[in-house]
């Protein structure tokens, strides 16, 4: 039985029925943690979109993960940030958002970033992407043996994103990844099926 956990990551309209999607996609589950992620609003705006999901998390003890902004994550109270590499510093997250909050950084196909982000305390390291994703630009593309090296010198979790699907995900379970994070591979379509089809994966794996 794989110790991999399903990490969702919202679509960019989380608008209308979304909360009552993200209901059933975490019923289907179990899910580690959810990334609430929407680009070109304000903060004000991004508050008011995130606290029905934030609520719907907290329900099923599920981690709400902040995409970017340390300070929306610091005015909603979320239970951590997501950093990309030109999103601030991990020291920063840390003094703003305190020692229990969970800071990862999006470490792309780089053992040296990787091992940066570990040594600034960060929670988690994302690699990726694995796969082509339409969810954005494709600019760096890893493969499972950076899951393998990372899981056989670091105690640090890894996060594998990028065109995950329930059919290409077993390599990658397999090699190691702690947390598999997806996004199209769920929201396209029922969630709740693709839920399910991602943990029958997992398990199998």
């Amino acid at each position: 039985m794989s110790d991999c956990q399903l990490y969702l990551i919202s679509p960019l309209d989380v608008t209308g029925a979304f909360p009552d999607r993200l209901a059933l996609a975490l019923d289907a589950g179990p899910v580690a943690a959810f990334q609430f992620r929407v680009k070109d609003v304000d903060e004000h705006q991004a508050a008011r979109l995130a606290e029905p999901l934030q609520a719907i998390c907290a329900a099923r003890e599920v981690a709400f993960i902040v995409n970017d902004s340390i300070s929306l994550a610091k005015r909603i109270g979320a239970d951590g940030v997501h950093l990309g590499q030109g999103d601030g510093e991990v020291a920063d997250a840390r003094a703003r958002l305190g020692r229990d909050a969970q800071i990862g950084v999006t470490c792309h196909d780089s053992r040296h970033l990787a091992m940066e982000a570990g040594e600034a305390g960060a929670d988690y390291v994302a690699f990726g992407a694995f796969f082509p994703t339409t969810t954005k630009q494709t600019e760096h593309v890893a493969t499972p043996d950076l899951l393998e090296w990372w899981q056989a010198l670091f105690e640090i979790p890894c996060v594998a994103i990028g065109g995950i699907t329930p059919e290409n995900c077993a390599p990658l379970v397999t090699a190691g990844a702690d947390f598999l994070a997806v996004s199209g591979a769920v929201w396209n379509g029922d969630e709740a099926a693709a839920v399910k089809a991602f943990q029958q994966v997992i398990a199998a794996a």
